[in-house]
């Protein structure tokens, strides 16, 4: 077996040996490529930075890096010297989010960052890239952790709002990626009304629609009267489901979009009156699947339950080893 010496895992993310480059470091680096702009992921003080477009503009609004970074459009590859060649392929986890493919002396890196299987008006599906080594990530990499389709969430949603017509159902989702796609899936499935905004969704929802992604009619819900709200649905992050901020709707049924809405104590934890499981990253069976779709030489897996992931790997004959960066962290999935 090859020893694939010029990538290693450390501490702080990926490293990239040759030409001295990270992988979504979590400390500032001379030489960052980022997969997507979730803050595990993407942070600013870096020295070059390279990402998708969308990514970079995403880090921006965030991050406030201005117009640093080169963007670099999928599929395309890049020289990063040292003999290494990168691209970015689709991973189909929110806007821009793409998986790294490194090569070097005809060896082949996948890095996936997040990513999903199931399709999403927000972005581009997740692409099957072959590689020698797949890293991985294994958020929901447990087997009680298989999504449901997203229809029958979003009916759930709407079932709940037509049956109480005088309330609002108050959906407590991720700034960045749930929120726009939790609004472009009941957009799809004929949910054409009005939907109110918590004003840290405005921005990024505003940066989705300049990429092309159409969100329909959206309100800000700061000044808006409670009965203007009443039948409607209103868009926060979670946090604001439960403080002084949602006193001001009407009769909230509060919800929350998340795969782990699975976990019922979770739901609980948060006061959750309708859990809606909603994930943009693989479940169980996708993970699996997709390391045999991939069919590399051996798997690293990382950001997550790596131990139930390596296991199925070892049981199924596939060479896994987990990693341990730090800094990476639950998301409100």
């Amino acid at each position: 077996m090859r020893d694939f010496g010029w990538i290693r895992a450390e501490p702080h993310g990926i490293h990239v040996v040759p030409c001295n480059a990270w992988i979504d470091p979590a400390k500032p680096v001379e030489r960052a490529l980022i997969t997507h702009g979730h803050a595990d992921h993407a942070r600013g003080g870096h020295g070059e930075v390279f990402a998708t477009p969308e990514t970079l503009a995403i880090m921006g609004l965030r991050y406030n890096t201005g117009e640093e970074g080169v963007g670099v459009p999928l599929r395309e590859p890049l020289d990063l010297g040292c003999g290494v060649t990168a691209s970015w392929h689709p991973a189909g986890h929110v806007l821009g989010s793409a998986q790294i493919l490194l090569e070097h002396a005809g060896e082949r890196v996948v890095v996936t960052g997040d990513y999903k299987r199931r399709p999403d008006p927000t972005c581009p599906p997740f692409e099957v890239v072959p590689c020698d080594i797949f890293i991985t990530e294994a958020t929901f990499g447990l087997p009680v952790f298989r999504h449901p389709p997203i229809e029958e969430e979003i009916a759930k949603l709407t079932n709940a709002l037509a049956a109480a017509p005088d309330r609002c159902v108050a959906v407590g989702a991720y700034a960045l990626g749930k929120a726009q796609r939790v609004i472009a899936e009941l957009r799809r499935l004929g949910h054409h009304d009005p939907i109110y905004l918590h004003g840290a969704l405005e921005k990024m929802c505003a940066l989705y629609e300049e990429h092309g992604i159409s969100l329909g009619e959206l309100r800000p819900a700061t000044g808006a009267a409670k009965d203007e709200m009443r039948g409607h649905v209103v868009v926060c992050p979670p946090s604001a489901l439960n403080d002084r901020w949602s006193r001001r709707l009407p009769d909230p049924i509060t919800a929350m979009a998340s795969g782990w809405m699975r976990v019922r104590q979770r739901a609980r934890q948060r006061n959750v009156e309708l859990p809606l499981i909603i994930s943009d990253h693989a479940d169980w069976d996708e993970l699996t699947a997709t390391i045999q779709e991939v069919d590399p030489q051996e798997s690293w897996i990382t950001h997550g339950r790596e131990e139930a992931l390596l296991r199925w790997c070892q049981l199924h004959q596939r060479r896994a080893r987990a990693l341990a960066l730090i800094g990476y962290e639950d998301e409100d999935d």
